[in-house]
């Protein structure tokens, strides 16, 4: 007998021995019924109904629980900095004509900028602003800001309410570097700090400048991991993807991302296409009076001992006193398009003196470096939309020229270095060094320019090669003025 019916027999029974019988000719409906098998299984039907609803709900109730969800908004700038801190903005140029352009007045609250789904975010002024605030206040140059700049830009987009959760390691990253809350008290012990107490209080990591300042904390521990000094690659893809997975081939995208995207960051004195007017048609000398931007000086690019030793230059000092150049304030010849350069007298004079400072022993000459840098620049002090600086050389190869070679004369803590005149040449020079005894081997000067112009694992030694043709005359332009006096045009 199946279920159904045991039911409908027990209920009969009673209903015989039951005074009130009325009670139950309901069930007599049953009995009806009892013939449809399918029916049968509906009391099974329903436990699995039921069953599964109750399992949805707990389901979803622990799913609730377990995933991360941001509590934090921020509508003002007010809401996430401290009172200094946004002060500290105010007092940043370009944020404060950002923000005055877009209608914020100072002593009012400031509104974030937010994208097309409402989530804020940094612009890039305002980014490069915290950057440069936490590393100046923090680290003392030894972190780039760019580098910083770069990351947030890969990691969060510059949204500081940005999340990212591992489901392989469990670890929710947060904020606009995307700080661990693990890494983030590893740096503190580390590092005793007592700045941000971030615990008790972990949301305090959504906040930029906090953000920021514990992802330049990790950068500093990673720029010396084990007690090595290590290069930016390193730092990079150990940011991403940790210090066992800096060498790996799953970070190498990464890094080739970051210096794609670091490119597109321009050096504060690039280009100055609005530049004053010049003062004679034939030195193109700029007027001091029209000038209030300090990059045209070369005083602002070149430091006292260099600057002493131009002037020690009897060339250069005869050179400068007929434009009328004074000491302290000597201006940078302008190019047809207004950017600053040097003449080829003046590269001469840099090279010399970089060479023979520096280089005297390794069979450098200086009229080498000139073909150089008219070739990559064409002397300008900027460089090229492709090529920074002088001798067009990138930060990752000067970077790497000073942590793990040890051409260490200059400093290079920013890519705005190799904008000034003497850095680019010094480091220029020791890359042309470097290549001269690439991979252990003693190199020909045809071997090394095609290295420097194109990189060592594109030269071709068989064929024929554009860029050294191009370099030897331009060579013997150089060497052709050496030879009659070292008379150079400006121009």
């Amino acid at each position: 007998m199946n279920p159904l019916g045991q039911y409908i027999y027990f209920f009969e029974n009673y209903r015989s021995q039951c005074r009130y019988q009325w009670h139950f000719t309901h069930l007599s409906f049953f009995s009806k019924i009892s013939s449809y098998p399918f029916l049968h299984y509906i009391p099974f039907f329903l436990l699995i109904f039921f069953s599964s609803v109750y399992g949805i709900i707990t389901i979803s109730y622990f799913l609730v629980l377990s995933c991360p969800a941001t509590m934090v908004g921020f509508k003002y700038w007010d809401d996430c900095v401290d009172p200094e801190d946004l002060e500290a903005m105010w007092q940043q140029p370009a944020v404060r004509k950002e923000w005055i352009d877009v209608g914020e007045t100072q002593g009012q609250r400031v509104h974030l900028s937010r994208d097309p789904e409402g989530q804020p975010y940094l612009t890039q002024t305002e980014m490069r602003a915290v950057a440069e605030i936490v590393t100046s206040r923090h680290f003392d140059t030894h972190i780039d800001p760019e580098m910083i700049c770069t990351i947030a830009e890969l990691e969060s987009n510059r949204q500081p309410l940005a999340e990212q959760h591992d489901k392989k390691s469990k670890v929710t990253t947060v904020g606009i570097m995307q700080i661990s809350l693990a890494t983030a008290e590893s740096m503190a012990k580390e590092y005793q700090i007592s700045l941000y107490k971030i615990e008790g209080d972990p949301d305090i990591l959504y906040r930029p400048f906090v953000n920021v300042y514990f992802g330049a904390t990790y950068l500093k521990w990673l720029s010396n991991f084990e007690n090595k000094v290590r290069t930016e690659e390193f730092m990079v893809r150990a940011y991403k993807g940790g210090t066992k997975k800096a060498t790996h081939k799953s970070t190498l995208p990464y890094w080739k991302r970051y210096i794609s995207v670091k490119e597109t960051f321009t050096p504060r004195c690039r280009k100055h296409s609005n530049g004053p007017t010049t003062q004679a048609p034939t030195s193109t000398a700029l007027d001091s009076s029209n000038s209030d931007d300090a990059c045209l000086y070369w005083d602002s690019r070149v430091s006292p001992e260099d600057m002493r030793e131009m002037w020690n230059n009897p060339e250069i000092c005869n050179e400068w006193n007929k434009s009328n150049q004074k000491r302290g304030k000597v201006l940078f010849t302008l190019d047809s398009e207004k950017n600053p350069c040097l003449s080829r007298l003046e590269l001469k004079a840099v090279a010399e003196i970089i060479v023979n400072n520096y280089f005297s022993t390794m069979g450098i000459k200086p009229t080498a470096l000139c073909a150089l840098a008219e070739m990559v620049s064409m002397r300008n002090v900027d460089g090229t939309e492709e090529r920074t600086g002088l001798m067009g050389i990138d930060y990752s190869t000067a970077f790497r020229l000073y942590t793990e070679v040890g051409f260490r004369d200059y400093p290079i803590d920013y890519e705005e270095d190799l904008t000034k005149p003497f850095v680019s040449m010094y480091f220029g020079a020791a890359y042309f060094a470097w290549l001269s005894m690439y991979e252990g081997s003693e190199r020909d000067l045809q071997f090394v320019i095609q290295a420097y112009i194109s990189g060592p694992e594109n030269v071709n030694p068989e064929g024929m090669c554009p860029e050294w043709a191009k370099f030897e005359q331009t060579l013997a332009g150089f060497e052709f003025r050496e030879r009659n006096g070292g008379r150079c045009t400006v121009m």
